[in-house]
């Protein structure tokens, strides 16, 4: 029985033009005002499986340029093979709703296993389990107020592992932080293993980090994603993932973000990052707030 996630990305081929899928994605998937990039990714990623149709080839790597809004409702995928090949090939799809120009363009990397050297260069940061970290299905404390409430995190639940939360207060002195990731409904797969555009999706929730370092006090701001990029590194083999977090830099309207995410097992699964825009919806903060501490 397939999950709610892997019903939500599902596609079709329209048989009549070469290429070319049909999907649909709802409200139920917003993040926070129109569908999860992530989720809308995966369905351009599903699209390009389907049209290699080389099963012993999987995702290595995809970037994605978000180039126009995909909103709720029936959504076209346009995919291209730039090459297949014995070993690797390379796709492109574009993902929009019917009727406009833009969407969400990703190109990937498909390939089969080949020998090569082997080490993981990184750790796993050292924090409490799941089941010791607050969720973000709690109850905020009172006098917070949520100005929205993106319905994606009803599909998927969020522990903060390492980090501060929005009504805390704290010294800003990173934008390190890290945060427990499962479904509702764990997408796993045949072979025991969590889908791995699940973790494409889970990369795709990076702007958090630059919070973390500006500190309490910020204006009301959101970070629509320009771009997005992640490298698919191993299997994961838990519900529960932890994504570590950073933001390298911020300036001129632009915020670089990373990500990297492991298993319960400390298995390193996948690694991303992203450019963010700066939007304020109640207007760009005063000089003094500019600048972290």
């Amino acid at each position: 029985m397939s999950t709610p996630f892997q019903l939500a990305t599902a596609i079709a081929r329209d048989e009549a033009v070469p290429g070319l899928y049909r999907a649909e994605i709802d409200d139920r998937w917003n993040a926070p005002v129109i569908p999860h990039g992530g989720v809308v990714t995966t369905i351009g990623l599903r699209a390009m499986d389907a049209e290699l149709d080389i099963p012993t080839q999987k995702l290595r790597s995809v970037s994605v340029v978000f180039a126009g809004k995909v909103v709720p409702g029936p959504l076209e995928v346009q995919v291209a093979v730039l090459r297949r090949g014995r070993s690797a090939s390379q796709l492109t799809a574009t993902v929009r709703n019917e009727g406009s120009e833009a969407g969400h363009t990703s190109i990937a990397v498909f390939g089969g296993e080949r020998p090569g050297f082997e080490f993981t260069d990184i750790a796993m940061p050292d924090v409490p389990p799941p089941e010791q970290c607050r969720s973000f299905w709690d109850e905020a404390p009172d006098g917070f107020a949520r100005r929205f409430n993106p319905t994606f995190w009803r599909r998927a639940e969020g522990r903060a592992a390492l980090g501060h939360a929005p009504w805390g207060d704290w010294e800003p002195t990173s934008s390190e932080r890290a945060l427990w990731y499962r479904f509702v409904e764990t997408p796993w797969g045949h072979d025991g293993t969590v889908d791995p555009y699940a973790l494409v999706t889970f990369c795709d929730t990076m702007p958090g980090a630059v919070g973390e370092r500006m500190g309490p006090g910020a204006p009301l701001w959101l970070a629509p994603s320009a771009d997005l990029t992640v490298h698919i590194l191993g299997e994961a083999r838990s519900d529960w993932i932890l994504a570590h977090n950073r933001a390298r830099h911020a300036g001129e309207g632009y915020a670089s973000v990373e990500m990297v995410l492991w298993d319960q097992g400390g298995r390193l699964v996948a690694y991303g990052t992203q450019m963010c825009i700066f939007s304020f919806p109640d207007g760009p903060p005063l000089a003094d707030r500019r600048r972290a501490p």
